[in-house]
């Protein structure tokens, strides 16, 4: 049976055969090679189709979230302290789903820029250290409400990190970025990067070879040792989120075989 959304829309609208099918997810991407990654998998797996929209390039922004089961805006190299056109454009928007009281979840940038619409300082870290690589992070009481089993360790990408929005909820605490997950009613923000699939871990370590030099990022070599020890938790982390964030019914118990063990290993 599906669970009713008091506050708007479910993750499901009936078709014209009267028949339920999940709503789009809106996927904010900024730059022309992104994807949602982990994320999309996910959602697509749960039955959400993805409407992918790129600013950065011109994409608008719907007026309105009624006929989505939410929004994530994801990571990017920019800054929410930039003046450029599209990053006002994304802050002022974030008015949409805190209005209309739709699931949002942003990611990086995503958490950077809800933070900065909610009136909390963005900033690098006071002594320039980032974090490039899996790092600690310890989830609040309120934190384990919404979701019971965090990952100990969680992969970063980040030189910024920003204060806790006032009126929001601390749910986990990181060592040197003190806010590493926050939320206001259905809005929430990570600082990290579940959706880092294998190949875009390759990727990422290939291009932005040099954030490796940043005072406290990790090496190549711990990026790769990291996942294979942290990122089974993860990922069973954001499953777990993905599910209650958009208010769906517990999933479906499938036959331990159905997802083969390579495809797993391909994200």
């Amino acid at each position: 049976m599906l669970r009713p959304d008091d506050d708007g829309p479910s993750g499901f609208g009936l078709t014209t055969c009267g028949r339920f099918t999940a709503l789009p997810v809106l996927i904010i991407l900024h730059g022309p090679m992104s994807t949602p990654g982990r994320v999309g998998n996910a959602l697509r797996a749960m039955g959400h189709p993805l409407d992918v929209r790129r600013p950065v390039f011109g994409d608008a922004l719907p007026e309105t979230l009624d006929h989505y089961a939410g929004a994530i805006m994801f990571g990017g190299p920019m800054s929410a302290n930039d003046n450029e056109d599209f990053i006002r454009r994304e802050i002022d928007w974030l008015a949409v789903p805190l209005k209309e009281k739709r699931p949002y979840l942003g990611i990086c940038l995503g958490a950077q820029i809800l933070a900065k619409h909610l009136g909390a300082k963005v900033a690098p870290h006071p002594e320039g250290r980032a974090e490039v690589g899996y790092y600690p992070i310890h989830p609040t009481a309120a934190g384990r409400k919404i979701c019971s089993h965090w990952p100990d360790h969680v992969y970063q990408w980040h030189r910024e990190g920003f204060e806790l929005p006032a009126g929001t909820e601390l749910l986990a605490e990181g060592d040197d970025f003190p806010v590493q997950a926050y939320r206001t009613g259905r809005c929430f923000g990570i600082q990290f990067h579940p959706d880092v699939t294998h190949a875009m871990l390759h990727r990422w370590t290939t291009r932005g070879h040099d954030r490796m030099s940043l005072p406290g990022a990790q090496s190549r070599t711990e990026h790769f040792t990291g996942r294979m020890v942290h990122d089974l938790a993860e990922r069973a982390w954001l499953t777990a989120f993905l599910d209650g964030w958009l208010h769906r019914p517990p999933p479906v118990q499938v036959a331990k075989d159905s997802a083969p063990m390579a495809s797993l290993a391909a994200e």
